[in-house]
């Protein structure tokens, strides 16, 4: 469950905000996609490292 503190006269529409940017900051729907179908161990460690491989490359791109 998320809890989210408000101050007494904090309008409703910054609440939500707030709860939206908790939400996606927790991964509640990135943990909820990867439930949805089972995916090997091995192809999980090959996204990362690609992932991981990417972000080093656009690093050395922002560099030079």
């Amino acid at each position: 469950m998320i809890y989210i503190s408000i101050k007494e006269n904090e309008n409703l529409d910054k609440a939500l905000k707030k709860y939206k940017k908790k939400f996606e900051k927790i991964g509640v729907m990135k943990e909820l996609r990867s439930r949805q179908a089972f995916e090997k161990p091995s192809i999980t460690r090959r996204m990362e490292v690609r992932k991981a491989a990417y972000r080093q490359f656009c690093q050395n791109a922002d560099a030079v």
